[in-house]
C-alpha cells in the first residue's frame, strides 16, 4: 500500500521529541458537532452508527475540520466503543444521548465468554482509515485511536457512561479476578485493532482511558495502567519504513503523570487541570506532551482565547529547538471540544497557536 509523501510532518517531528517550527496542534473530537457540515453528514447518515461505519461518509467528516482550518493532524472518526461491539455487546447511540450496550458484562459467565474479536468484524474501521489516508493525498498525518482497556471495562459493566462507576468499581473490588480477565482480553483486542489501523494507514495511534481518572490510586496502577503498558508491549513500533508515535491520554491522571512517564510511549496527553509546565519538569524529554486547554475557553471572546493560548504556551516555556530530541508540545484541548463551540472561535485558536509559537529552529 502506498500513499502521498507527507507535506506537513510537524505533528509526527513534535511526537518524536524534534524540533519544530511552530507548536503544531489538533483537536480532540475535531470533527464533530460544532460543524454545521458535520451534522449534515450525519443527518444524511442517519445515525451516529450509520456515519462511523460508512467509509465514504467516515472520511468526509473527518477531512471536514482540515477544510476549515490548518490542523497538523487528522483523526479517524469512529468511537471508542467499537471493540466491545465486536465483542458482540450491540453499541447503539441514540440522538443527543450517549452510547448504550444491549448486553452487559457483570458476572463470571459474561466475563469468562469474552474473547478478542475477529477483526474482520471492524473491517469497516481499516477501510476507513485507507480511505481517509489517500484522501488525505499527504496534507497532514493521520492518527488511529481506541479506548483503554479499562475506559471500555467501564462501558462494557456499566452498559452505558456512569455518574459513580458503582457496577464496574463492585466487580473490580468484589472480584478482581474477573476484572483482571476482562482487562486482559480487552488489552489484547485493543493492541490488535491498533496494530491493524497501523497497517491501514495510521501514521500515529491514541489511547483514550477517558475513565482512569475515576480510580483510587494503587487501583489506577492495578487497573488501569497495567493494562495500558500491555497494549503499549504489542504494538508496532514502525510500518513502511516510518516510526509510529503512540499517545496515551488520561483524563484526570495528572497526579500519576510521573508513573505514566515510565509507560513505553512517545506522548503524554494530559487534561486541563494539569500545569504544562510542572508536568514538562516531571516527564523532562522523555514523552512530548500534549493538551491541554480547557475547551469552555473556546466560549469566551477571540481576545480572551488568544490570552489563553498565550498563557498555556508560556506555562510549557520554550519548546527544544536545536537537533536531537528534547521536550516538546502538541497543543490540544484538555478533553474533547463542545458540540456548543463556535466554529469561528476554533479558528481564532489555531491561528493563535501557530502564530504565537513560532519560533526560529536550529
Amino acid at each position: 500500500m502506498t500513499f502521498a509523501p507527507l507535506q506537513n510532518d510537524t505533528f509526527l517531528r513534535a511526537c518524536h521529541g524534534l524540533a519544530t517550527p511552530y507548536t503544531p496542534m489538533w483537536l480532540m473530537r475535531q470533527a464533530g458537532r460544532y460543524l454545521p457540515e458535520y451534522r449534515d453528514t450525519r443527518a444524511r447518515a442517519g445515525s451516529f452508527m450509520g456515519l462511523a461505519t460508512n467509509v465514504d461518509y467516515a472520511t468526509e467528516v473527518t477531512l471536514q475540520p482540515l477544510e476549515r482550518y490548518p490542523l497538523d493532524a487528522a483523526i479517524l472518526f469512529s468511537d471508542i466503543l467499537t471493540v466491545p461491539d465486536a465483542m458482540g455487546l450491540g453499541l447503539s447511540f441514540a440522538l443527543g444521548e450517549g452510547p448504550k450496550f444491549a448486553r452487559t458484562v457483570r458476572d463470571e459467565a459474561a466475563v469468562r465468554a469474552l474473547a478478542v474479536p475477529d477483526m474482520e468484524k471492524l473491517r469497516y474501521v481499516f477501510d476507513a482509515v485507507t480511505s481517509i489516508r489517500r484522501a488525505l493525498n499527504g496534507r497532514v498525518p493521520l492518527i488511529g485511536f481506541s479506548g483503554s482497556p479499562w475506559t471500555l471495562a467501564c462501558y462494557m459493566v456499566e452498559g452505558q457512561g456512569s455518574d459513580d462507576y458503582r457496577l464496574v468499581k463492585t466487580l473490580m473490588y468484589a472480584r478482581p479476578d474477573l476484572m483482571h480477565q476482562l482487562l486482559a482480553v480487552n488489552a489484547d483486542a485493543v493492541a490488535a485493532y491498533l496494530n491493524a489501523q497501523i497497517e491501514a494507514g495510521a501514521q500515529a495511534v491514541m489511547l483514550f482511558d477517558s475513565w482512569g481518572g475515576v480510580l483510587a490510586d494503587g487501583a489506577f496502577q492495578e487497573f488501569s495502567l497495567a493494562y495500558t503498558a500491555r497494549v503499549l508491549s504489542q504494538l508496532r513500533r514502525d510500518h513502511a519504513g516510518e516510526r509510529i508515535p503512540r499517545i496515551v491520554f488520561t483524563k484526570g491522571g495528572g497526579l500519576w503523570l510521573a508513573q505514566m512517564a515510565g509507560l513505553d510511549c512517545e506522548v503524554l496527553g494530559v487534561d486541563w487541570t494539569v500545569n504544562l509546565g510542572q508536568a514538562r519538569q516531571l516527564v523532562g524529554d522523555r514523552k512530548a506532551l500534549q493538551g491541554n486547554l480547557d475547551p469552555n475557553v473556546l466560549f469566551a471572546p477571540p481576545e480572551r482565547i488568544q490570552a489563553q493560548v498565550q498563557s498555556l504556551l508560556d506555562s510549557f516555556g520554550a519548546p527544544h529547538t536545536g537537533p536531537g530530541r528534547g521536550a516538546t508540545h502538541i497543543f490540544n484541548l484538555g478533553h474533547g471540544i463542545s458540540q456548543h463551540t463556535p466554529p469561528e472561535h476554533v479558528e481564532v485558536l489555531v491561528d493563535a497557536v501557530h502564530r504565537l509559537s513560532r519560533r526560529a529552529v536550529g
